[in-house]
C-alpha cells in the first residue's frame, strides 16, 4: 500500500519534467527551423558598407526572401524573389565559400557595368547612389575607380560595397552566383562600438 502511494506521488513530478523537456525540444527545433529557413543574425566586421552598416552592427537577414533550399544543397524548395538592384545581400564569398560577405547588388544578369572616375554606370547611364561614401574622393586608382565595362553573365550578380574606397567587391574578385546568395539584409537589432558606445538610434533600423 505504501509503495503504491509513493508511485502515485512521484508520477506527477516525472510528468512535469517530461513536459519541460518536450517544450525545450520543440523550442530548439523551432529555433533551428527559423535560423535555417526564415531569419539569421549576422555581425558586421568591416567598414566596407559604411555609412549604411557600421562595424559592430548586428543585423537580421531574411533567408526566406530569395527562396528556401534543402539544407547542405543548392536545390530550392521555394524559389522566392530574384535579387533586385539596390538589395543588400549576404552571400558566400566566391574565393572562400566558408566566409560570408555583405554587399549591395548594383548589376543584374545582362547589365553592363562600368566605373569611370568613381562614378558607376549601368547600361551606359550614370547611377545615382545616395548611400555611397568615398574615403578618398580626390584619389583615382585603377580597377577601384576605373573599371569595365563588363556584362554580367546569366545567373550572376555584380555587387559593390557602399564605402567604395574601402571595399573588396566584384571589381576585384568577380561576380556572385545566384546559388551563393544566402539572405537579404533586413533590420539592425543591435549596434555598438564598445560598452560605452551603444548606438541606440540604430536599433530597429531598416536596411535600405
Amino acid at each position: 500500500m505504501k509503495s503504491s502511494l509513493l508511485q502515485q506521488k512521484t508520477r506527477p513530478g516525472k510528468s512535469l519534467l517530461r513536459e519541460y523537456g518536450e517544450a525545450l525540444l520543440v523550442a530548439l527545433i523551432l529555433a533551428l527551423l527559423i535560423r535555417t529557413f526564415v531569419v539569421q543574425a549576422f555581425k558586421i566586421p568591416s567598414e566596407s558598407m559604411v555609412e549604411t552598416l557600421l562595424v559592430g552592427d548586428h543585423l537580421l537577414a531574411s533567408k526566406f526572401a530569395y527562396g528556401i533550399k534543402i539544407p547542405f544543397t543548392d536545390t530550392y524548395v521555394y524559389k522566392g524573389d530574384e535579387p533586385a538592384r539596390g538589395d543588400v545581400i549576404i552571400f558566400k564569398y566566391p574565393n572562400d565559400p566558408s566566409v560570408d560577405y555583405i554587399k549591395r547588388v548594383v548589376g543584374l544578369p545582362g547589365d553592363v557595368i562600368e566605373v569611370r572616375n568613381k562614378q558607376l554606370y549601368r547600361n551606359g547611364q550614370p547611377v545615382r547612389e545616395d548611400y555611397i561614401r568615398f574615403a578618398q574622393p580626390d584619389r583615382i586608382e585603377p580597377v577601384r575607380d576605373n573599371f569595365g565595362p563588363v556584362t554580367v553573365p546569366p545567373g550572376k550578380y555584380f555587387v559593390m560595397g557602399d564605402n567604395r574606397d574601402n571595399s573588396m567587391d566584384s571589381r576585384f574578385w568577380g561576380f556572385v552566383s545566384r546559388s551563393a546568395i544566402r539572405a537579404k539584409a533586413w533590420r539592425i537589432y543591435w549596434s555598438w562600438g564598445g560598452l560605452d558606445d551603444i548606438r541606440w538610434s540604430r536599433l530597429g533600423r531598416l536596411i535600405q
